[in-house]
């Protein structure tokens, strides 16, 4: 694939990702951009990386992409000749699948600041599969998310320096 048809696929997604029913336009990704990372690129210099005038991108350019897009910055390349996505093993592309639905979902719980930060915390996982297969066992582990939750919580007071509420009931 090259690197014109995957910035196109991410505005799809992107598009679809934002309620609009249709892939975000260039002008929409220009001003998005500029207004959620602070910088941006304009709608001529996306036309010519879709179209292949302007093949390669400089790191600054694909580090900017790949941060509004939460992809990771080698995406942005052309894929060597003979590569396939049968290539990548199944689960490093459910991998991705998952980690794009955890950036969407931190995304929509913004509001909620602790919530939002876990689910940035399990995509930015080097396996964020395995991190919530874990976080499964656990909750099915009778008792352990609970204790878990004392010993984090009592940890995050020692730190402080600040008693742990249940000792103020004593």
């Amino acid at each position: 694939m090259t690197l014109g048809n995957k910035l196109r696929s991410l505005r799809a997604v992107e598009g679809s990702l934002r309620g609009l029913g249709r892939p975000m336009t260039q002008q929409e990704l220009a001003k998005a951009m500029k207004r959620e990372v602070g910088r941006g690129l304009s709608q001529a210099y996306l036309s010519q990386i879709e179209s292949g005038t302007r093949p390669h991108l400089t790191h600054g350019t694909r580090t900017l992409l790949a941060r509004f897009f939460r992809v990771y910055p080698g995406f942005l390349v052309d894929d060597p000749e003979g590569y396939t996505p049968e290539l990548q093993s199944a689960l490093r592309a459910v991998d991705a699948k998952i980690d794009s639905w955890l950036y969407a979902g931190a995304e929509q719980f913004a509001a909620d600041p602790e919530l939002r930060r876990g689910l940035l915390v399990i995509a930015e996982n080097e396996d964020s599969r395995r991190a919530l297969l874990l976080l499964a066992e656990i909750l099915r582990t009778p008792g352990l998310g609970d204790r878990l939750g004392e010993v984090l919580h009592s940890g995050k007071h020692q730190a402080s320096g600040h008693p742990p509420p249940s000792s103020l009931n004593n």
